[in-house]
C-alpha cells in the first residue's frame, strides 16, 4: 500500500491519498486540440499520491515505480529539467501561474497506467499532484479548471502540445459511463455505456517519446488548414467549425499532406457525434463502425499508425461478437482499444495474441478496463483512519 510505503520513506503518516485515472479514447483521435469533440473513458488504472504537508517551500518527490527521488524548491521554481520530477514540478508552476498558491509537500508516486502506451499515464500524474495540492492547501478549483492547469503544465512546461482530452477524462471521469467532451467549451456529457460490454486494451509494446514524435508536426499542419481555410470561410477559429460540406467545397484550397490531415479532423469530430447517438440507442454496430471508419482515417490520412497497430485493429475486425477497436491514443506506437462484447472477451484476447506474436514475435500486453470514477482524494486526520473520501466540484 502507498500510504505505508510513504510513512518508511518519509517517516510520517501521509495527510492525503489521491487517485487520478488514466484514460483509453473510444473515438476522437487528434480532435482534442482541434477543438473538437473526444469519446474517453477513465479507466481503473491510475496514478496514486501519497502526500504530506511540508512547512518548507519545497517539494520532495519519491517515484517509487522508478526508486528515484527528487527535491525542488517551490519559491521560485526551477526550470524543466527533461525528467520525469518536470510533471510535478510543472503543475506547481502551472498552479502558481493560475494564482492559486501552492504549499511545500512530501509526496510518493506510484501507477498502474503504463507508461507510453497511449493510456494518459502523465495526465493521470499531473491531475494527481494537482489534486494533492488543492487538497493540502485548501485549494477551491473546480475539476475543469484542474484540467486547463495540468494541461498547461503539460503544453508550456514539459513542452508538449496535447490537447485537453486526457485531463478532462482523468478529473471528470464516471464510472459505467464515457464522456462526450466538447473541447471548446469543456462541456462534459456522460454517456452510459451499455451492460454486457467490455473494452479491450492491447498493448504494442512499441514506445515513443511523445515530445520528440511528430506529435507536434500535426497539430501545427492543422493550424495551417486553420489559416488557408479562414480565408474562404468566414468566423473560422479552428478544425472544428468545419463542416464535412464546408470541407467537400473548400478542401482543393490545400496542400495535399494539409487536406489529409484536415480531413480526418472533419470527418472523425462526426464519428464522435454519430457515435454517441447509436451509443443511446444500443446500436453497438454503429459504434463499433465508426471505430473502424477512425482507425482507417488516422492510418491513412493522419499517418500516425504503425504494422503492429493495423494488425491489432484489423485482427479485432474479423472475430465475431467484437464491435470495433482502433488505434487508440497518438499513434506512432502504444495501444489498440476494441469494444467488444463480453462472450467474446476470451476469443479476442486469444485471436490478438496469436496474430501479434505470428508476426512480431511477441505478445502484447491485454488489459480489460471498466469506466471509472475521475480524481478522488482521501484525507487522513494526524492519529486515526482515514476521514473522508473527497468527490467534490462533480
Amino acid at each position: 500500500m502507498i500510504s505505508s510505503t510513504f510513512e518508511r520513506h518519509f517517516g510520517a503518516p501521509p495527510d492525503v491519498l489521491v487517485r487520478a485515472p488514466g484514460r483509453v479514447n473510444l473515438l476522437g483521435g487528434h480532435t482534442d486540440y482541434n477543438e473538437g469533440f473526444v469519446l474517453p473513458v477513465a479507466i481503473d488504472r491510475a496514478a496514486w499520491v501519497a502526500a504530506r504537508r511540508l512547512h518548507a517551500p519545497e517539494a520532495r518527490v519519491a517515484a517509487l515505480d522508478v526508486g528515484e527521488t527528487a527535491t525542488f524548491a517551490l519559491e521560485p521554481l526551477t526550470p524543466r529539467a527533461g525528467e520525469w520530477a518536470d510533471y510535478p514540478r510543472g503543475v506547481a508552476w502551472a498552479l502558481q501561474a493560475a494564482g492559486h498558491p501552492t504549499v511545500g509537500m512530501e509526496a510518493a508516486l506510484t501507477s498502474t497506467v503504463p507508461v507510453g502506451a497511449g493510456l494518459s499515464s502523465s495526465a493521470a500524474v499531473e491531475v494527481a499532484f494537482a489534486w494533492a495540492w488543492r487538497t493540502l492547501a485548501g485549494l477551491n478549483i473546480e475539476r475543469a479548471a484542474v484540467a486547463r492547469i495540468c494541461q498547461r503544465a503539460e503544453n508550456d512546461y514539459v513542452g508538449v502540445k496535447c490537447g485537453i482530452m486526457d485531463q478532462m477524462a482523468s478529473a471528470c471521469g464516471q464510472e459505467g459511463h464515457a464522456l462526450l467532451l466538447d473541447c471548446r467549451t469543456l462541456e462534459v456529457a456522460p454517456v452510459p455505456l451499455p451492460a454486457g460490454v467490455a473494452i479491450l486494451v492491447a498493448d504494442t509494446g512499441v514506445r515513443r517519446a511523445l515530445a520528440a514524435s511528430a506529435y507536434n508536426e500535426r497539430r501545427r499542419e492543422c493550424e495551417e488548414a486553420v489559416r488557408i481555410l479562414s480565408q474562404h470561410l468566414p468566423g473560422l477559429r479552428a478544425l472544428r467549425d468545419v463542416s464535412p460540406d464546408d470541407f467537400r467545397r473548400t478542401a482543393h484550397y490545400l496542400p495535399e499532406v494539409v487536406r489529409k490531415r484536415a480531413r480526418h479532423v472533419v470527418t472523425d469530430n462526426a464519428r464522435v457525434l454519430e457515435a454517441v447517438a447509436a451509443l443511446q440507442t444500443g446500436d453497438l454496430a454503429r459504434v463499433g463502425d465508426a471505430m473502424r471508419r477512425c482507425h482507417v482515417s488516422l492510418r491513412d490520412d493522419y499517418a500516425v499508425s504503425s504494422p503492429e497497430l493495423d494488425l491489432l485493429a484489423e485482427t479485432a475486425w474479423a472475430v465475431e461478437g467484437c464491435y470495433g477497436a482502433r488505434l487508440t491514443g497518438a499513434g506512432f506506437g502504444g495501444c489498440a482499444v476494441a469494444l467488444t462484447d463480453e462472450g467474446a472477451v476470451e476469443g479476442l484476447v486469444a485471436a490478438l495474441e496469436t496474430a501479434h506474436l505470428a508476426a512480431f514475435d511477441r505478445t502484447p500486453a491485454i488489459y480489460r478496463c471498466k469506466a471509472a470514477e475521475g480524481v478522488a482524494a482521501t484525507v487522513y486526520s494526524p492519529g486515526s483512519e482515514k476521514t473522508s473520501a473527497e468527490k467534490s466540484n462533480r
